[in-house]
This record gives structure tokens, C-alpha cells and sequence, in this order.
């Protein structure tokens, strides 16, 4: 996605399934070595753990989740949710994503489950998109 001029941002948690318990200094390590491990190093920028949903979500997701419509009407299993309060436009899961254009402008929200093939076809179209947009206002 680089060469479309994308930079892609992840941002560890410990809010679904406790599945994120390390310490800052051991998220990379346990990338590389247990999950998924063989050897994996993240191509993207990773930032500090931290919360995505909840009184003490980061800013960042409360501006995402209020600009993009949520993903679905069901959160998933309160006994492997761990924030307060819930609600129906938070973050269903590890692996939501969002897409941000230029402008800083959320543009899209794709649910867990969506594989990184239909998000590619997504961010493609959009970019076409925008660019004959672009190219049909000047």
C-alpha cells in the first residue's frame, strides 16, 4: 500500500480477549516469535498499547468511531470484552479497520472479519475515485 502513498498505523490492545498482555517491550518479541511468529516483523508503524473502546479509549478512536458508522449491531461476547461502558459503535474486535484520507478525514471502517483483499479493492477504488474527482474539478 505504500506505493499508493499509504502509511498503515497498528495499535496493540488488551481489550478483546485479553489477547494482548504484554508489556510494551515485549509486543514486537512476541510478534516476531509467538503470534504469529516464524520470524514476522510488522511493516507498518506500531504505536503503544492502549486502549480502543471504554472511559479510557486514546482520542483517536473516539473520533474514528463517531465519524464511520459502526460495523455491525453486535459486540461479541461480554466475557471476552474488557471495558466499560459498551456501545453499539465501538470496536468489535482485534483487526477493525479504518481507512483516513489525505485530509484526515475517516473514510471507511471495515469490521474484523473483512479480509485484506476486499480492503485493498476498497482503498483502490477509493483512491480511483478521488483522483478523477480531482482530475474532473480542475
Amino acid at each position: 500500500m505504500k506505493a499508493l502513498g499509504l502509511t498503515i498505523f497498528g495499535f496493540p490492545c488488551n481489550q478483546f480477549g485479553k489477547q494482548e498482555p504484554g508489556q510494551k517491550h515485549e509486543i514486537l518479541p512476541g510478534l516476531k516469535h509467538v503470534r504469529p511468529g516464524n520470524g514476522f516483523v510488522p511493516n507498518f508503524l506500531m504505536f503503544e498499547k492502549g486502549d480502543v473502546n471504554g472511559k479510557d479509549e486514546q482520542e483517536v478512536f473516539t473520533f474514528l468511531k463517531k465519524s464511520c458508522p459502526p460495523v455491525g449491531d453486535l459486540l461479541g461476547d461480554p466475557s471476552r470484552l474488557f471495558w466499560e461502558p459498551m456501545k453499539l459503535t465501538d470496536i468489535k474486535w482485534n483487526f477493525e479497520k479504518f481507512l483516513v484520507g489525505p485530509d484526515g478525514k475517516p473514510v471507511m471502517r471495515w469490521h474484523p472479519s473483512i479480509g485484506i483483499s476486499q480492503v485493498r479493492a476498497d482503498v483502490r477504488k477509493h483512491l480511483l475515485l478521488q483522483l478523477y474527482t480531482q482530475q474532473r474539478s480542475n
